[in-house]
C-alpha cells in the first residue's frame, strides 16, 4: 500500500475521530466509558474461551484432514514418480527392442538378399548351360542336316535333270548326268 498525500490527510482525519464521534453521539468509541471498558474486557474472555474451546476440539480435526491430506499428495507423488520411472523403464525397454528387431530384419533381409542372388546365379548358370547344350546339338543337328541335304542333293539333281531331259529330249541320260553332277561336286570341294 503506497502511503500517498490523500492517505495521510484521511488518517489525520480518523485520529481525529473520537473527538467528533463524541460529538455525532458514537458512544462506543468513547473508552472512557467503563461500560466499554467492561465489553472489551469480555469480548476477550469470549474471545479466549473459543480459541481454547477450537483449540480443543476443531483444531485438531482440521490438523488431521490436512496432515491426512499432505499424506495423500505425498503418496500420490511417490506412485507418480513410480509410475513415471516405469513408464520411462517400459518405453527404454521397447526402444532397444524395436532397434534389436529392425537389427534382427535388416540381417534377414540382407540372408534373403544374398540368397536369392546366389538362387539367381544359380539358375542363371544352369540355364546359360543348358542354353549351350542346345545351341551344340542345334549346331550339329544343323551339320548333319546340311551333310544328309549335300549327300541327297547330288542324287535330287541327277532325278530332276534326268526327268527334265525325258521330259525336253524323250530319251533318259541318268547316267551322263550323275557323272555331270559328281564331276561338279568333286570341283566345288
Amino acid at each position: 500500500m503506497r502511503l500517498t498525500p490523500r492517505f495521510l490527510l484521511s488518517a489525520a482525519s480518523l485520529a481525529a475521530l473520537p473527538g467528533r464521534a463524541l460529538a455525532a453521539g458514537m458512544p462506543q468509541l468513547d473508552f472512557k466509558n467503563p461500560l466499554l471498558q467492561g465489553q472489551v474486557v469480555w469480548g476477550a474472555l469470549i474471545f479466549i474461551g473459543f480459541y481454547i474451546i477450537l483449540s480443543r476440539s476443531a483444531l485438531p480435526k482440521v490438523e488431521q484432514v490436512i496432515k491426512a491430506r499432505v499424506t495423500r499428495i505425498q503418496n500420490d507423488l511417490d506412485l507418480a514418480r513410480a509410475a513415471k520411472k516405469a513408464a520411462d523403464q517400459a518405453r527404454q525397454e521397447l526402444m532397444d527392442a524395436r532397434q534389436k528387431a529392425m537389427d534382427h530384419a535388416h540381417a534377414n533381409i540382407l540372408t534373403i538378399q544374398e540368397a536369392a542372388k546366389a538362387a539367381t546365379e544359380a539358375q542363371l548358370s544352369a540355364t546359360v548351360q543348358r542354353l549351350e547344350a542346345e545351341i551344340r546339338e542345334s549346331e550339329l543337328n544343323i551339320r548333319l542336316a546340311h551333310d544328309k541335304a549335300n549327300e541327297s542333293l547330288s542324287e535330287i539333281a541327277s532325278d530332276t535333270a534326268s526327268s527334265l531331259l525325258l521330259q525336253v529330249i524323250g530319251r533318259d541320260g541318268k547316267e551322263a548326268v550323275q557323272k555331270a553332277v559328281k564331276r561338279v561336286q568333286h570341283q566345288e570341294v
